[in-house]
Parts: structure tokens; C-alpha cells; sequence
């Protein structure tokens, strides 16, 4: 009599130990070095520290939502930054011509959404890959910031914008505020709408997503026009914020943008996607950050941090369920 050798047994309760650390990577990275910044600095939880790294963080979760929808779709948006510094200038050229705070905030958001979208067309219909799509739009849109520019920044003084980068309600600054509507407007989106679905299954499957009906093309337009939407959304804080539109583009943003889609747990193979995740994501870089500083940390070593922690996410994001 034949026997057939017992398959070889896995122990599944160390695998799912392993996946609830890879989901929860964000969040428990965040509280462990909320808990060591505090032990080594005391002031990291002061109320002026905290407000500050909430308004520091504002702009990264709106660029990490952002990038969120594009590599929920198997995509992702290397050209945010540049989009944004784009945003930012269109902003300071509308100001100092006297279009009015309005027409300028109009203009930022345009110019971002105009270059999302024709990302989003040349991938979609030129069937060309993301990478190389927005690895160009990153050169063209921060050519264009310092064509318009001349090379320099615009100085923009407003009683309104003062207000919003340095009010808001306790520690949650008007920026943060404003982020925060943005996470919740997206998490709706992404979860509780057709779109979301057809986001998801899109980046799941985009043939098998075509043969139900889905328009994928339409869909990773919108994907992309929404990240760029989101990024002159973020212009106007960030010329807020500095007081000026800088037509030198600070790549930090990109990078940072795709970390905290990483450190969220966000599949870079597309098909699931969390709003909240990047969110902590950017929360837990921005905290690094700042607790680097105020322990006196050279910043030539914040990267190295930085880079370290994103891998070590990417790493535990195998194990996910």
C-alpha cells in the first residue's frame, strides 16, 4: 500500500502574527517614536510642537492622498512635486498680476489638475508607462515653474492666507483642518462611491476590469487628474505657509508622498488601497523628522532615517493578508 507524505504544515499562528505588525506598521511605528522622541526630548509633546508638526504634515497628507488613488490603480505619480511647485507659481504670477486671493487659489488648483490630467491621457490613451509618464511631466512642470518665474520667487502678502497658515483650533491648524476634510472626502470616495470600486478594480485587474464594463482609461485618467488636483490644492498651503511662490521644486515632497503610501500598507501592485494608512504614514515621517531635530540630529542623516523605515514598511507589507 502507497502512502502519501503528510504536506508540509506552516505554523500559520507566527504568519498571522507577522500580518497584524505589517497592517499596523503605521500606527505602531507612530506611537513608538512618539513615546522614545518624548522619553529623550520632553518637549516633543509640548502644544506649540505638536500644533507644528500637525501643520508640517498637512501638505504631505494631501500630496499622500493624492498619490493614494494613483497606486490604488497599479500606477504611481512621480511628477507631484513638480505639479505642485507648478500650482505654486501659477498661484504667485495670478497675485502679483492683481487677480485677487480667489482667482489665485482658482488658478493654483487648474494648473494642477490640467497637468494630472494630460498625465493621465498620455498613459491611458498613448499606452505609456506611468513611470516614465510622470518621470517626464516632474522635468516639463518644473521647467514651466521656472520659465514662468524667471527663476524667482514671488513674494505674497495676504491677510487671508496669514490667517490660514497661523489660525486654527487649538493644535489642529486651518491647514490641518483642511487635510483632514481632504482624508475624509477621499476615504468616502474610495470606499462608499462607484468610483472607489472601479479604482480598486482597476489596479486588482484591468483586464478583468474592462471585460465588466469598467472604462479603465477613464478611470486612471481621473486617478491621475485627482492627484494633480490634490497637488494645487497643496500649492496654496504651501504658499501660505512660506509666504511666497518658490518656482524650485523640493523633491522631498515626491519622495515623502511615497513613503507614506508605503509605510500605510497601500499595495504598490494596486488593487487595495486605505486612506488612513498614508495619513499616518505622513504623520510618522513628519514625527521622525521633527524629533531628529529637536534632538540635534544632523539633517544629512534625517534621509538615511527615513529611507530605512520606508523599507523596512515595504518589507513587512509581503506579509499582508
Amino acid at each position: 500500500m502507497t502512502t502519501v507524505a503528510a504536506p508540509p504544515r506552516f505554523n500559520t499562528g507566527r504568519l498571522k502574527d507577522v500580518s497584524f505588525w505589517a497592517e499596523w506598521a503605521a500606527a505602531i511605528g507612530l506611537v513608538l517614536l512618539v513615546i522614545v522622541f518624548q522619553i529623550l526630548n520632553p518637549t516633543f509633546l509640548s502644544t506649540g510642537n505638536i500644533a507644528s508638526m500637525l501643520v508640517a504634515a498637512a501638505i504631505l497628507v494631501i500630496l499622500a492622498v493624492g498619490q493614494t488613488f494613483v497606486v490604488a490603480t497599479g500606477g504611481i505619480d512621480l511628477s507631484v512635486a513638480s505639479m505642485m511647485t507648478l500650482g505654486a507659481v501659477g498661484f504667485g504670477q495670478a497675485y502679483s498680476h492683481g487677480w485677487g486671493l480667489t482667482w489665485s487659489c482658482l488658478v493654483a488648483v487648474a494648473v494642477g489638475a490640467a497637468t494630472g490630467l494630460i498625465n493621465g491621457l498620455v498613459i491611458a490613451k498613448g499606452r505609456i508607462t506611468d513611470f516614465i509618464v510622470t518621470l517626464g511631466m516632474l522635468s516639463a512642470a518644473s521647467g514651466a515653474a521656472l520659465i514662468l518665474a524667471d527663476g524667482k520667487p514671488v513674494t505674497v502678502i495676504d491677510t487671508t492666507l496669514l490667517q490660514l497658515s497661523t489660525g486654527g483650533i487649538g493644535v489642529f491648524g486651518w491647514t490641518v483642518l483642511i487635510a483632514a476634510v481632504v482624508a475624509i472626502i477621499a476615504h468616502v470616495l474610495v470606499f462608499w462611491t462607484r468610483f472607489g470600486t472601479h479604482v480598486l478594480a482597476t489596479g486588482g485587474s484591468r483586464e478583468a476590469a474592462n471585460a465588466t464594463g469598467i472604462n479603465t482609461d477613464r478611470i486612471k485618467i481621473a486617478v491621475y487628474a485627482v492627484s494633480g488636483l490634490l497637488a494645487g490644492l497643496a500649492a496654496i498651503l504651501l504658499v501660505a505657509r512660506v509666504g511666497a511662490a518658490e518656482p524650485a521644486s523640493n523633491t522631498s515632497f515626491l519622495l515623502n508622498s511615497v513613503a507614506a503610501v508605503v509605510l500605510g500598507g497601500v499595495s504598490l501592485l494596486g488593487g487595495w488601497a486605505t486612506i488612513a494608512g498614508p495619513v499616518i504614514g505622513a504623520l510618522l515621517l513628519t514625527a521622525l523628522t521633527n524629533g531628529l531635530t529637536l534632538l540635534g540630529v544632523s539633517q544629512f542623516y534625517q534621509p538615511l532615517a527615513v529611507g530605512f523605515v520606508v523599507v523596512l514598511a515595504a518589507l513587512l507589507t509581503r506579509f499582508q493578508k
